[in-house]
């Protein structure tokens, strides 16, 4: 399942894309928002309209909202459960969730869901936002002629095409 060298091939690409480390780490970051929403199953559909709707980077936008992964959706539902309570004045509680994380067990308690994940997603979103820009920067420095574009990129603000 998690193939070593699948994932170094993968996130190789990603950082030598040839784009604005801004425009890559945005991709990302709205990718990493997305992963942490309880829409289960439409995280990558949602990725990819998101990439379209912002014209960010489709290969960086839906490997953001991979990050959160069947294991860890758990905890982070429970989190946003508490954290979507606490601030709508409700008792706090573990989530009951009885049978599946499908949508009509999770419904009644939806506006603490989407108010709890909506947060712990922008926080997310912003810290991937700088981890990804720093390490594209970072890779790039340490190959020549990638770093020679990544500063003229740096320059004009922009791609280059």
């Amino acid at each position: 399942m998690l193939n070593k060298e699948l994932w170094k091939k993968r996130i190789y690409s990603i950082l030598s894309l040839d784009n604005h480390p801004g425009h890559i780490a945005a991709g990302f970051a709205v990718g990493v928002f997305i992963s942490f929403t309880p829409f289960f199953g439409l995280h990558t559909a949602l990725a990819v309209a998101a990439a379209f709707l912002f014209r960010l980077n489709k290969l960086t936008c839906i490997t953001g909202a991979w990050v959160n992964t069947p294991i860890t959706m758990v905890p982070v539902l429970g989190i946003s459960y508490k954290l979507g309570a606490f601030l709508r004045g409700r008792p706090i509680k573990d989530l009951p969730v009885s049978g599946a994380l499908e949508w009509h067990n999770l419904e009644r308690y939806a506006k603490s869901l989407v108010l709890g994940s909506s947060i712990l997603g922008f926080v997310a979103a912003v810290v991937s936002y700088f981890l990804c820009y720093y390490l594209v920067l970072r890779f790039r420095a340490k190959d020549a002629t990638q770093a020679e574009q990544a500063e003229e990129m740096d320059k004009v603000g922009e791609e280059l095409e």
